[in-house]
């Protein structure tokens, strides 16, 4: 008999982290380039919830959500120099498309080459990059090293920028880019961070091979 979700799942808990993990990911999709707001997965019902209008006329350089049953804790927090403490949230993903994706809620099969190490007044909020699995432009990409250098500076300066607002304070900090090894950590990192919160003892044992 084949199985299926008879309701919906909740993007954070009930979706697989994808393949083969840290390579191979599902991306949850919270926001297009196209849009001007951010949306954000509400925790407690896993819908779509409007966080913010964005203030800078900028737009995100990729589609951008989350990696489902990751969390940024203690883990991530040490494997990010100057950070305090991770944000308390799934790990954040921006997947690369040759092609224009305008439609959010989605799952989209991605492949990691690298990430940023984001600083958030002082959580660990690092922005893991991705690849569409098939991509005809980027599906031969392997690591961040390959991509355009703009291309990086812009999704850079997207994080640096999109939270302005005049009159407060900005504490936000973007490392030098990593490559797949360290994203591979990272992500691992999170994964044992979401077990250890969301996932019981027994139900550890089980899932261990």
């Amino acid at each position: 008999m084949k199985s299926f979700s008879q309701w919906r799942p909740h993007p954070w808990h009930g979706l697989d982290v994808g393949a083969e993990p840290p390579l191979r990911l599902n991306a949850y999709i919270e926001i297009s380039p196209f849009d001007t707001v951010k949306f954000e997965v509400d925790k407690k019902s896993g819908y779509l919830r409007v966080d913010r209008s964005v203030r800078s006329s900028s737009q995100h350089p990729a589609l951008y959500g989350f990696i489902p049953r990751t969390l940024c804790k203690h883990r991530v927090c040490d494997l990010m120099d100057g950070a305090e403490q991770g944000d308390d949230d799934p790990l954040d993903i921006c997947v690369l498309s040759e092609r224009p994706v305008s439609r959010i809620e989605i799952l989209v099969n991605a492949r990691v080459v690298g990430g940023l190490p984001m600083c958030d007044h002082g959580e660990a909020d690092d922005k893991i990059i991705a690849v569409i699995e098939d991509d005809p432009l980027w599906s031969e990409v392997r690591d961040i090293s390959e991509l355009p250098k703009a291309l990086i500076d812009r999704l850079m300066h997207y994080f640096l920028t999109y939270k302005l607002s005049p009159g407060k304070e900005q504490n936000v900090a973007i490392g030098e880019p990593y490559g797949f090894e360290h994203a591979s950590k990272v992500i691992e990192a999170a994964m044992a961070d979401y077990d250890e919160e969301y996932v019981s003892e027994p139900e550890r044992r089980n899932l261990t091979p």
